[in-house]
């Protein structure tokens, strides 16, 4: 069983223990279900493209950094113009909370992406009962017709979906009503990155979808070679987050590629 199976065994485990604490009904009760949702495709278009995140910890690199708070970081994120926040949420192997999204939402405008392992319907109306403006499809982990669904439900309740593809084959989960389309530098069975992997199935995407370059972003040189291949957006997480400062790090970099 490779690590992306066994997520996807824990994580039928984690969702049926949460369905029977919390309904949807309940869910759609919450403080944050009824807010207006700020758009990730937009903020894309207006900002620096880059969707910066909070990550604790990977299954491949371990501990990142579990020293800072996450309204710290991404409150920095906002001020040096990220164009929207990614917050894991997988408690298991990236010691995530959906709280980390709840202690947030309140202090920023931007839009964050739920980024967890979306298997159930269940968790589109958790991600949206937390303050959640975009939640993450992950074709490996779903059949084309769960992505169709999902996203039909995603935008019922006023979310934006990023469909995540690393294949060939999945290029077939994407459909015209998809958001975002993001493409994994790095395979999610072995951890291995190829960036030119990912141009290759950005050239195979419609001309009209905005894409994202998603992990595996470990320099300037490859986030100008990605720009320069045509992506508008840029997942990055662990180059910011490997510092003591992420929030330091990043208007450094963006400093940089503004240069």
């Amino acid at each position: 069983m490779n690590i992306l199976e066994k997520i996807i065994q824990r994580k039928k485990e984690e969702v049926s223990a949460s369905k029977s604490q919390v309904s949807i009904q309940q869910l759609k009760d919450s403080e944050f279900f009824g807010r207006k949702t700020q758009s990730l495709k937009e903020s894309i278009q207006t900002k620096s493209g880059i969707i910066a995140e909070f990550k604790r910890k990977s299954p491949s690199k371990g501990i990142i950094n579990d020293k800072i708070s996450p309204l710290e970081v991404v409150s920095a994120y906002e001020s040096f113009g990220a164009s929207g926040i990614s917050i894991l949420t997988d408690q298991t192997f990236f010691n995530g909370s959906i709280q980390d999204i709840v202690n947030v939402r309140k202090h920023i405008v931007l839009p964050i992406l739920r980024k967890d392992f979306m298997i159930d319907e269940y968790q589109l109306y958790e991600a949206k009962s937390i303050g959640a403006d975009v939640i993450l499809l992950i074709a490996s982990c779903l059949s084309p017709l769960q992505v169709k669904d999902f996203t039909d439900l995603a935008h019922s309740i006023d979310m934006e979906v990023l469909l995540e593809i690393h294949t060939t084959e999945e290029l077939g989960h994407f459909n015209p009503d998809i958001d975002l389309a993001g493409i994994n530098n790095r395979n999610l069975k072995d951890f291995k990155v190829d960036l030119e992997h990912s141009v290759n199935l950005k050239n195979q995407l419609p001309e009209n979808v905005l894409s994202v370059a998603e992990s595996g972003i470990y320099s300037i040189e490859d986030f100008r070679y990605l720009k320069e291949k045509g992506f508008d957006s840029f997942l990055m997480g662990e180059y910011f987050m490997k510092n003591e400062n992420p929030g330091e790090k990043f208007a450094e970099f963006v400093s940089n590629i503004t240069v």
